[in-house]
This record gives C-alpha cells, structure tokens and sequence, in this order.
C-alpha cells in the first residue's frame, strides 16, 4: 500500500503512516522540508496542482493536512484578526473525492471539517493533549474514547507545543504565575517538545508546533489498512 501525505511538513503523518504499515509514503509540499525525514520520499509541489494534474492511480490512501491558520484560535484564545489565509479545506475536499480514493483531512478545532474522529494525545499516551479533528472519507475508523485530560499544561503534566503568544488557558491566576514561575522554562524547552509529540528527528521549534504527533497517523493508517485487507 502506497499512501500520499499532501502538505507533509516535516513528516509527522508521513512518519506515522510508515509506522502503520503502509509500504511507501511520498509526502507534498510546495515549501522545502529540510527536516522532513525521509527525503527521498519528498516532492516539492502545491499540493493542489498535485492533486489537479497527476495521475493518482498509483496511490492506495490520502491523508491531507491543509494550513490551519485560517481556522486556528491560536494560543491567546482569539482568532487571527486582521489576516486573510487561503480557505483550502473545500477546496482540497472537492479534488480528493474527484480521485474516488479514501483519504483523511486534518485539521484543529474550529475547522469546517465533518468531525469523523477526535484524537487527543492522552490517547495514545502522550504528554501533549492537542486535540485534532479528521473527516474521514471511503472507510470506517473507530473512534477511541475521549477521557477526561490526567495531564495539565499549567502544572508541567501535559506540554504545551506552540508558537508565538501565551498559553490561553490560564484564567486562573495562581496557575498562570506558577507555570511562568515553576513550569515554563522546562516545558518549553526543544527536548521537551520532541518528547511529547514523539518527533526526535524535528530541531526547529516552529515546524515541530506545526507537526501531526505520528501516534495519530499510525492509529488511522492501522484502521484503513485493517479495513482494507
């Protein structure tokens, strides 16, 4: 099975996808991905020329994950006013189903996906919670029960993994103080980063906040591939 990861960045689900067993993944990009892992694997490409002009006959999965600046409510808890992105997801959704090929969007809350499945890291033992939402589409995926979070990134148990702003989660004062005081430095720190989204291969800090954690690529590979034998 061969599977196609459209706007792969560093190649969190590309990762993810091979560890599900999925025989080649060709990740897309129209940016150069100096630290995507396996750059063999790697073509630089607009991912919606991609999917316009090639023949995806040699594909047996899509997995797409669309910018999401146009729906993320960043790390202050407020939507990117004053900036216009690219609403790519109708667009991306519309050529993926003219392939007639099962194919996953990803994308952060907020986003107009259909909300097939919710995945959370506390799922798959992680120490980051980084909720994602997928519309799933030509296959069934089970979705795995959503716990209420044992981790708190206010106290150190959970990693926040983001850029630019301040944690938005802190209307209590004395969390907000001990996690500047107390948590912040360690929780913040590359390593630290790279632990809690199972990435080692990622140095930079902005690319590794724009990652899939692979443990969520490889949970929905395993389930198309189950489906698909």
């Amino acid at each position: 099975m061969i599977a196609l990861d459209l706007f792969c960045g560093a190649g969190g689900a590309s990762k993810g996808l091979l560890n599900a067993g999925f025989k080649r993944v060709v990740g897309i990009d129209k940016v150069a991905q100096p630290e995507y892992f396996d750059p063999d694997n790697l073509k630089i490409f607009d991912a919606i020329a991609f999917l316009k002009d090639i023949d995806m006959s040699s594909f047996d999965f899509v997995w797409a994950s669309p910018p999401c600046q146009a729906y993320s409510c960043g790390t202050l808890g407020v939507r990117n006013k004053g900036k216009k992105y690219p609403a790519l997801i109708p667009i991306v959704r519309k050529l993926l189903l003219k392939t007639g090929k099962p194919f996953v969007i990803e994308n952060v809350p907020g986003a107009p996906l259909r909300k097939d499945l919710i995945l959370c890291g506390e799922m798959f033992g992680l120490k980051v919670i980084r909720h994602r939402y997928f519309e799933i589409n030509n296959f069934e995926c089970e979705q795995p029960k959503h716990q209420a979070h044992k981790g708190k990134v206010w106290n150190g148990t959970a990693i926040g993994v983001w850029t630019g702003g301040k944690p938005g989660c802190f209307g209590n004062e004395e969390h907000r103080k001990y996690y500047y005081t107390v948590v912040g430095h360690s929780a913040g720190t590359l390593k630290a980063w790279q632990k809690a989204m199972q990435i080692d291969w990622v140095k930079d800090k902005h690319t590794l906040a724009q990652c899939v954690p692979p443990a969520y690529a490889e949970y929905i590979g395993k389930q198309f591939l189950k489906a698909a034998i």
